[in-house]
């Protein structure tokens, strides 16, 4: 079974890597914290002390970080990913990134003779646990064809979308429809809130007519109770919001629904709500209208 080297040990990246344990492959992890490896040790990964030691002896390499920042220190920088590769070996990213870094990391790996694919995922906390995420890829066909057991280990569906860089393209088209429900859900429970309606009694007509969506379901059951623990950093969504529009901006595409969105979840982070769930950016909204969503006593 091949060799896996996984970089990166937030909350998906931990259950991923569990996953991919469970399944069988043999599993080396890297974590800036290392700390956060010593549940991953337990259930029998082993630990490098760099990404370069990591990856040496690997025939797959997983990356999976917070931003383009921590690509180029992980991949690009001293004792980096980079520094560790040999010809042979395939290297995926599922971080969220400009589709610029995807194409970056896919030149500069295939010059030293390894593949790359640029493979983010959609999902959060409880698909990555349950190995229900969906991974959008770009780069080579015959190697997304190759590496499809492991997929198939993490994921409930693949989707191949072109060349290297579409898989980071489609990512960000899916995370402006994200940001757009949550936007969507927020002003309407906000506005019936303010009209007297009972926030179970919205939901109950919200989660079964034609515009019903798990989203909605879920981050109005979770608005309502007031419940906004992380399963994607808030924060994290202003940095894709903003590689959303530099993606408009460079292909000249009007987007101005998302840019509204993106002054929201801008006021909501510099409130102070960034490490709260993405949804807290209705947390801005609630404040503009003077009334919190709630289920009634």
């Amino acid at each position: 079974m091949n060799k896996i080297a996984f970089l990166g040990l937030g909350i998906m990246g931990h259950n991923i890597c569990m996953n991919l344990l469970k399944a069988g492959y043999p599993l080396t992890v890297w974590n800036r914290s290392s700390k956060r490896a010593a549940p991953l040790v337990k259930a029998g990964a082993q630990k490098a002390a760099t990404p370069k030691e990591a990856v040496a002896d690997a025939d797959i390499v997983m990356v999976m970080l917070s931003d383009d920042a921590a690509v180029e220190e992980v991949v690009f920088g001293p004792d980096g990913v980079l520094e560790g590769v040999k010809k042979g070996q395939v290297v995926m990213d599922l971080t969220t990134v400009s589709p610029k870094t995807s194409l970056r990391e896919a030149k500069a790996f295939h010059a030293c003779g390894v593949e790359f694919l640029d493979a983010p995922v959609f999902g959060s906390r409880g698909e990555s646990r349950d190995a229900g995420l969906w991974i959008v890829v770009g780069g080579k066909k015959k190697v997304f064809d190759k590496l499809a057991p492991v997929f198939q280990t993490i994921s409930a569906t693949q989707h191949y979308m072109g060349p290297n860089g579409k898989g980071s393209m489609m990512k960000l088209v899916g995370n402006l429809l994200v940001a757009m429900q949550l936007e969507a859900i927020g002003e309407a429970m906000i506005l019936a809130t303010k009209a007297g309606l009972d926030a179970k009694d919205v939901l109950g007509v919200v989660n079964v007519t034609d515009f019903k969506s798990p989203i909605f379901a879920g981050v109005g059951d979770a608005l309502a109770r007031r419940d906004f623990s992380p399963n994607f950093y808030l924060k994290l969504m202003l940095k894709d919001a903003n590689l959303i529009a530099q993606l408009a901006e460079e292909l000249n595409v009007p987007i101005p629904a998302a840019a509204v969105v993106r002054e929201t979840i801008k006021g909501a982070v510099n409130k102070g709500y960034g490490d709260q769930n993405a949804s807290a950016l209705i947390r801005n909204l609630e404040e503009q209208a003077g009334v919190q969503v709630k289920y009634q006593d």
